[in-house]
């Protein structure tokens, strides 16, 4: 019943972040809380003093202002949209300046803990049933890696995977940051859409990880894991792998409905290599367990002739299964730890890979963090130096494979990488640097 000047009085004294809310109280709200007005006040405080058009040194020069034609001529809620676009673009702005700074140990941005700090950026799954209906996800544990990061929720009131149809990965960011102020759960937020997973027939369809007393896990493609209860058809857990290349890109500057989509790359014109492209690659190379690291290495100078393109890829060997002086032992027994509110556990013969293969350049040409299982191998070593049972773990994507093979050496209780090849595909190397291979 209060009259809608008095109203408006009462919402010139908010901030940004509580007109925002009060928009959502009711319709009436809503129209008196986009006040032109209002907003063009907002607007005008925001902005640098070098942008003089707005600078207000008396209040004079904010009536001129308030009573121009840039207020009376715009439809409701302009200038609303005006000072969200412009807090949004010098946010990011400011986030994408700090991934600027690359270590020369990955060839990625060093400063993302930082990055994702300053942006207040969170991770929520949103699970989507049969009916329409969906269930978010928040309050995920996170574990730090070298190149990714890896994002675990659990619960007690997960819905059950038959009603399930698809799982939604975002990345979330505060509509209107302020450094000053903790995020709020409840304040505006925006939503990036960073993947999306069809979970019908989830058992049949994905490829199993691996098992415990407790859990199985199951993966899909891209780098989720999903733990169900054995012998119940019940969510346990559900774990991202999020490679740091391009990370704060697709969790902040994409929307809620499409994926960001990076820029093409712009190759460097080599007049005097014939084999430009195929050569000074350099790896970095994690297997983690989540909470434990069991390899963290780097590899350079890969290259790959000519004769070694087949099959549609191209061949990086980075461990000679004939020279031993490469292979590379693996410290402490491979698996994947997880937990819930109750539970805790450890499957294993698997373990999370993060792969990072840099071009000539130094740029990121193929990234990805993920799940892989091992299985025995049928044949034995015939290596003399490692005698043992042989375990083979595969990777695979669009844009390559990545073939390891590990000896089990039972007298040292440890696995010994003998083999370690990358095969890329010619499609993406073809797309990366405009050749034709």
């Amino acid at each position: 019943s209060m009259p809608s000047e008095m109203l408006l009085k009462i919402f010139s004294y908010l901030d940004a972040v509580s007109l925002l809310a009060v928009g959502c109280v009711n319709k009436r709200f809503h129209e008196l809380a986009n006040d032109n007005g209002i907003w063009l006040k907002l607007y005008s405080r925001s902005l640098h003093p070098k942008w003089t058009i707005w600078k207000m040194k008396s209040k004079q020069t904010e009536t001129v202002s308030l009573g121009c034609a840039a207020l009376h001529d715009k439809e409701p809620g302009y200038w609303k949209k005006e000072y969200i676009f412009k807090k949004t673009s010098a946010f990011k702005t400011r986030v994408m300046r700090l991934v600027k700074f690359l270590d020369p140990y990955t060839g990625l941005p060093c400063k993302n803990k930082e990055a994702m700090k300053v942006s207040g950026l969170s991770w929520i799954i949103v699970l989507k049933d049969k009916n329409g209906k969906e269930h978010v996800v928040e309050k995920p544990n996170l574990s730090f890696k070298d190149t990714s990061v890896t994002v675990l929720w659990h619960g007690t009131d997960w819905p059950c995977l038959d009603i399930l149809s698809t799982l939604k990965l975002f990345g979330v960011t505060p509509l209107l940051p302020d450094q000053s102020i903790p995020p709020n759960k409840n304040g505006p937020r925006r939503f990036s859409l960073i993947a999306e997973y069809h979970l019908a027939n989830l058992t049949e369809n994905s490829v199993m990880v691996g098992a415990d007393e407790l859990v199985q896990l199951f993966s899909l493609s891209p780098g989720l894991l999903v733990g169900m209860w054995k012998g119940k058809n019940e969510i346990a857990f559900v774990m991202a792998n999020l490679h740091y290349n391009q990370l704060l890109e697709r969790s902040i500057l994409g929307s809620a409905t499409v994926q960001y989509s990076p820029p093409p790359n712009k190759p460097l014109l080599d007049d005097i290599d014939s084999e430009y492209g195929l050569h000074d690659y350099r790896l970095h190379l994690d297997l983690h367990g989540r909470n434990c690291v069991y390899l963290c290495g780097s590899f350079k100078c890969l290259f790959c002739r000519k004769r070694d393109i087949e099959n549609g890829y191209v061949r990086l060997i980075v461990v000679n299964l004939k020279d031993n002086r490469k292979h590379l032992p693996i410290i402490g027994t491979l698996g994947i730890c997880w937990e819930t509110d109750v539970f805790k556990g450890n499957v294993k013969d698997c373990f999370v890979m993060d792969l990072t293969l840099l071009d000539e350049t130094g740029m990121p040409f193929w990234c990805f963090s993920a799940p892989v299982h091992m299985e025995l191998s049928t044949k034995s070593s015939g290596l003399y130096d490692y005698m043992g049972h042989i375990y083979t773990a595969d990777y695979a994507d669009s844009e390559g494979k990545v073939c390891i093979e590990f000896v089990w050496l039972e007298e040292t209780k440890e696995y010994i990488i003998v083999s370690l090849v990358l095969y890329v595909s010619t499609k993406k190397v073809n797309s990366w640097y405009g050749t034709n291979y």
